[in-house]
Order: C-alpha cells, then structure tokens, then sequence
C-alpha cells in the first residue's frame, strides 16, 4: 500500500504537476482544491502527510493547519505549506500554526520529494521505505522482506505493517487503540481484540529465530517491541 499524501492546491496545473513527479516517486496522491474538500477528505481517511497550500479560496491554508493542530485525530499529521511568499516573516508564521516544512514556489520535483521523505523520516518514519534494524530483525519495505538473525521471515502483509511500525517506534508503549488507527487506519473499524489475534501470528512467525520475544506485552497497557528482548 503506497504512502498517501493529500495535495492541496487550487491551481490545476501545479497540482497536475505535483501529482505526477510524486505518483512516479512511489506516492499516492489525491487532489484538493481548496480547504472544505481538504478537511472532508482528512475526515473520511488520514493521509501520510498534507502539502498544503498558503493561498486557497475561502478559508488559507494557515487556516486550515491551525484547525488540524487543534484536532487530537490531527494534531500529529505532518503538513508542508506550499506558498510564492518568501519573506522571514511569513515563513515564521507558517511554522507558528504547526507546519513541519515551507516550501516556497517556484520549486523543483526533486526538492518537493525530498522535503516530504525527510518530514516523514521524522515524524512517520513508518510511511517510508527506509531499511529499519532492531537488533537483530531487519525489515526492508522495499523488497517487503524481514529477516532475523539472516533467516527469512514469512509475514502476512498485516503483520509486516505492525512490525514496521513497531520498529520504527522501538521502546514505546502502544494501546491497541494506537495501533490500530497507525497499521488498520483511522477510518477502518475492527474490533480492539484484532490486535491481538496479530500479535500472536507476529509472535508465531519470528518464534523460528528466536525474535518472538522482541515483542513485548505490557500488562495493562498494550505492546512494545524492544531490541534487548524480555
């Protein structure tokens, strides 16, 4: 399943052209034009991140991050404001509202690429297709392969989403709840007790090589996976 970033962009023939370059970067992408299509959009499913542009009609794109900031469904989606304003001090307001990145038009599709795997890196590392080692598993996203200890592990694609995330969140405790709005999605509704009927498969899989005991129960909590075992 691709990374989706939500463009929004009331120009049709910048976002035409933000789509395509990140389309052929791997993304998938879905179009907005302006800020009531954007917030329904976020509504019915939580994109990866937003690039969103300062200047849209009705409501700005300041607008619309502040009310993103303001949501706790939202408040941790990264945003980076599109805008032909180049000035200190309307950079300094875009970051005020809660933007991770400002990216100024003109731009290049390489550099646009760039600033939305490096946001990403930082506040989802799991929505990128960086190799990820904990100690000693090793997931790849690209070829979709984890091994451990160098032996191959067999995963359903489910539990390869709960594993990456998990590794790209190591030490953290998470509910059942947190991790069923990050692997399933927000918009999707399973019952809680579907965690750990995963976690159980994840567990069975790794057992081979001896990982198994990487994933951890946190009584009363929920689960963690950490590199030192139990």
């Amino acid at each position: 399943m691709s990374t989706q970033i939500l463009v929004v962009e009331d120009e049709a023939a910048i976002a035409e052209l933000i789509e395509i370059n990140l389309v052929r970067a791997g993304y998938g992408v879905r179009l907005c034009a302006d800020a009531e299509a954007a917030l329904a959009a976020i509504r019915e499913q939580l994109p990866a991140l937003v690039l969103l542009d300062w200047m849209l009609p009705g409501q700005s794109g300041l607008d619309v991050a502040r009310k993103l900031r303001a949501a706790e469904r939202t408040r941790d989606l990264p945003i980076i404001m599109l805008t032909a304003r180049s000035d200190e001090s309307s950079k300094i307001a875009g970051l005020d509202v809660g933007a991770d990145d400002y990216v100024t038009k003109p731009f290049s599709p390489r550099e646009l690429a760039a600033r939305i795997k490096a946001v990403l890196r930082r506040r989802a590392p799991q929505a990128t297709d960086d190799l990820v080692v904990l100690g000693a598993l090793k997931l790849d996203p690209v070829s979709h392969r984890v091994s451990a200890g160098g032996t191959q592990v067999e995963l359903g694609p489910t539990e390869f989403r709960l594993l990456h995330y998990l590794m790209t969140h190591a030490e953290r405790v998470h509910t059942r709840a947190q991790l069923l709005d990050q692997v399933w999605g927000d918009h999707v509704f399973v019952e809680e007790r579907t965690v750990d009927v995963h976690i159980r498969r994840l567990r069975a899989a790794l057992e081979p090589s001896g990982a198994d005991d990487l994933v951890q129960t946190v009584r009363g909590s929920g689960y963690r996976i950490s590199a030192g075992g139990n």
